[in-house]
């Protein structure tokens, strides 16, 4: 097993999902039924005006894209640093013994570290070579910032229009108090938006953006990484001292676990 595996489904993420779905319709089922949770107007209000807000605050490439940046919350991709330590000492041992251009097709089929391993062998200096492997980090964070940012967005407009929705249950319900039959139908307007904006922003979108940005340092810290081990390489470090630099991005327990190994 390389040291990126993939998409690889987050048992945790989908788990969690369902199992906060199951414990909030459960609830209501004990408490009576879900049939008095659900209303098309409030449902409207808040995840079509809260859907129409997000495409306004962002570019179009961004909202269409931000769906699909939330998907790898469910099937992100991974990246086994251990095992990235393991090869930078055994490239750093080859570089050494054999020189830069016997690492001609070795190395994880990972684009970041491809790349960075292909500029060291066709010569490319280190302080270019840094330069460049950390531009790639940057737009990859601004990237990823773009639609993170627009998945916040969600946390922050869907209570907001669920407060707009209870306004306007209470509008519809201060209007028409001479008509007792309209009075429930307004209340539900004004009670129910309010809980699908908590929904929105708690259950759905807050932990999908937590989790993703999660993601998102874990791959900075992998890009991170190559750089230094790929530094070190080319620097002509033994393989021992670029191990033990790369350590250090482990807890602990695992860099214990490696020294006694």
């Amino acid at each position: 097993m390389g040291n990126h595996t993939g998409a690889i489904l987050d048992i945790a993420t989908l788990i969690g999902l369902v199992g906060a779905v199951v414990m909030i319709v459960g609830s209501m089922i004990y408490a009576g039924g879900v049939a008095p949770f659900i209303d098309i107007p409030s449902v409207i209000i808040v995840f079509g005006g809260t859907l129409f807000v997000v495409m306004m605050m962002k570019p179009m490439p961004v909202f269409l894209g931000h769906f699909r940046a939330m998907a790898k919350a469910f099937a992100p991709s991974t990246f086994d640093t251990e095992t990235l330590i393991e090869q930078m000492a055994e490239l750093a041992a080859v570089a050494r013994k054999d020189g830069m251009m016997a690492l001609e097709g070795k190395g994880p089929a990972e684009p970041f570290f491809t790349k960075g391993l292909q500029m060291l062998i066709d010569g490319t200096d280190e302080a270019k070579l840094v330069k460049q492997l950390k531009y790639e980090i940057k737009a990859m964070k601004a990237r990823h910032g773009a639609y993170h940012g627009a998945i916040k967005a969600w946390v922050d407009i869907g209570p907001a229009m669920g407060m707009v929705g209870t306004l306007i249950g209470l509008v519809l319900m201060l209007g028409n108090m001479s008509d007792p039959k309209s009075i429930g139908p307004a209340m539900a307007v004004a009670l129910l938006t309010t809980l699908y904006g908590a929904l929105v922003a708690n259950v759905i979108f807050g932990p999908i953006l937590a989790k993703l940005e999660g993601y998102s340092e874990d791959e900075v810290t992998y890009r991170d990484l190559v750089i230094e081990g790929l530094r070190g390489i080319a620097r002509g470090e033994a393989p021992r001292a670029i191990e033990e630099q790369l350590l250090c991005a482990l807890d602990a327990k695992t860099q214990a676990k490696r020294k006694a190994a």
